[in-house]
């Protein structure tokens, strides 16, 4: 008999399932039930079709149930939702969301793709007129109907996640007001501090308002002389933002109350628990996608982290053990990217904030280099950091933000963290070369480098964040830029000995006080570092140098 498998969700963990499943097995019978209308859709780019990047909005719809229902021989049914699993009996009930009919569905295997919801907050007034979600095509629907009725000015994001800042761009790009409220000190908070800090400035720049750790405490009417067709937020420090419309992108959850109420097992971090296959605790139930609790790729720790392309490759997994192939799923990594404005912004694996969570040591390094060759028209610079541990080498994550060329960084990191590679790989790393591209020694090549001065001992080196604490030691910060370069700020109680000069001025270095030294960037530093401890001086080169420390200042 053919196998019956039934698939609830579509999106990208359903619909990579299904039409795995049917490559493999042509006699299946494959159901899928999706809640919504549309059952195979861009969800990624919903917020450019509301600054209008994306024009036509059936380019976001990837597959029709027709053209599924042709082309693969799948029993799609939209608005339908799965109320209900018999583990026992191995069935579901669904019910169809207009006519309300429901019907008792066998399965062989059952796979959860039911994705995530958006969190909403219990903040008073947060469920007023004119405040949306973007997580579906009719969400983004209700949101652009609003703003043309209402010929919005005005919009306020609660959220400076992905989604909350993607909105933020386009939003701005169709004409509004925007305000980022944000409760955390950072938006983006995959990125470390110092690194989301040129993201704030790129925000600032093109006039959108930042509120960072200033949480909404309400939801409230407009007072007079106050115009918001949508409300007022009032924020901790008593701050008045009217808005004519509110996005709420504060985060997601895993939609797991369907498998929770079957009795399936749901792990600590709140996804469906699920084993390497993506099988969960019912032999006959598997799960992929947003709702799923994943290995973190670096820290092995359990984690939720909803993502495109962790979920089809996921739904190709399944399709693969459900038809007697043994496959099994490596872990997240957490690769993502995120454009604002004329940066770029973009992650992989483990940060500092959960290096430090999980009890993970690390070394850090900084750089800014071009994108490519430095002489070549259009060259721009990239704030790149990378992660490491101190003992093996073992690269443990990265973060770039720039106007160019940090997509392709990234993805080369990542691919490197996929082999287990090294920070010594990122230096050996052949890459392609030729000016308008990259240059003879790629940022990853430098990156690599850099770390291999920290990791074999040829330096030692200091954050952006030590500085204090290092100058209640006694240290002294020595600047080795030129003097003009100082014109456009310093540290605090620097002394000045540009790099050119330093072997003619060793005599006014104190030997009996470590040496914090700068440049720009930290090349030249790192280059000063190296005459320093061959006269017997003890110095740190301090990563990134003053581009990295002046970005994390807030007043600077």
């Amino acid at each position: 008999m053919p196998k019956r498998v039934l698939i609830v969700g579509g999106v990208a963990g359903g619909m990579s399932a299904a039409t795995r499943l049917r490559r493999l097995d042509e006699f299946a019978d494959i159901v899928v039930f999706e809640r919504g209308p549309f059952v195979s859709f861009a969800n990624c780019g919903l917020p450019y079709h509301l600054g209008g990047e994306i024009a036509d909005r059936g380019k976001l719809i990837v597959q029709s149930p027709q053209r599924l229902r042709q082309v693969f021989r799948l029993d799609v049914r939209a608005n339908t939702e799965v109320v209900s699993i018999d583990r026992a009996a191995k069935t579901v009930t669904a019910r169809h969301l207009i006519t309300g009919d429901e019907t008792t569905e066998h399965y062989d295997d059952l796979i959860l793709a039911t994705g995530a919801s958006a969190i909403i907050p219990p903040t008073s007034g947060i469920q007023r007129p004119g405040h949306f979600t973007l997580r579906t095509i009719p969400d983004m629907d209700r949101v652009m109907d609003w703003i043309t009725k209402q010929s919005a000015k005005s919009a306020l994001v609660l959220g400076g996640g992905f989604i909350g800042l993607e909105a933020a761009e386009q939003l701005h790009r169709r004409g509004l007001t925007v305000t980022v409220v944000e409760r955390n000190p950072q938006v983006l908070t995959p990125l470390d501090v110092e690194m989301a800090a040129h993201i704030h400035i790129e925000l600032k720049k093109h006039g959108v308002r930042l509120e960072l750790s200033n949480p909404v405490e309400r939801f409230e009417d407009a007072k007079a002389g106050e115009s918001a067709a949508a409300s007022v937020a009032v924020l901790a420090n008593g701050t008045r933002i009217p808005a004519d419309a509110v996005l709420v992108g504060v985060g997601v959850r895993p939609e797991i109350k369907l498998a929770k109420e079957a009795g399936v097992e749901i792990g600590n971090s709140g996804g469906v628990k699920v084993n390497s296959r993506l099988q969960t605790s019912d032999p006959h139930i598997w799960a992929v996608g947003d709702v799923v609790e994943v290995t973190h790729g670096v820290t092995s720790t359990p984690a939720v982290i909803p993502l495109a392309g962790p979920a089809n490759r996921q739904g190709r997994i399944v399709a693969d053990n459900i038809t007697g192939q043994d496959s099994h799923y490596r872990g997240t990594l957490g690769t993502a990217i995120v454009r604002v404005f004329d940066l770029t912004a973009a992650v992989v694996g483990a940060n500092e904030a959960l290096l430090k969570k999980t009890g993970t040591p690390f070394t850090a390094v900084h750089l800014h280099p071009n994108s490519h060759a430095g002489y070549f028209p259009g060259a721009k610079p990239i704030a790149l950091k990378v992660l490491f541990h101190p003992e093996s080498g073992k690269l443990l994550g990265a973060q770039a933000v720039g106007e160019d060329g940090v997509d392709k960084r990234i993805d080369v990191i990542a691919t490197a963290m996929q082999f287990n590679g090294t920070i010594d790989d990122l230096a050996e790393l052949e890459l392609c070369y030729a000016p308008p591209f990259g240059s003879a020694k790629d940022p990853i090549n430098l990156a690599g480098m850099a770390g291999q001065n920290v990791w074999e001992g040829r330096v030692a080196v200091a954050q952006w964040h030590e500085v204090p604490a290092l100058l209640t030691t006694g240290a002294v910060v020595l600047d080795v830029r030129e003097p003009g370069e100082r014109d456009g700020g310093i540290i605090p109680g620097s002394m000045s000995i540009p790099l050119g000069s330093l072997r003619e001025r060793l005599s006014e270095l104190p030997k009996d006080q470590e040496l914090l030294v700068h440049c720009a960037s930290g090349q030249r530093s790192y280059n000063a570092c190296r005459v320093l401890m061959q006269h017997g001086f003890r110095c740190r080169n301090l990563t990134g140098s003053f581009k990295t420390w002046k970005a994390a200042q807030p007043t600077v």
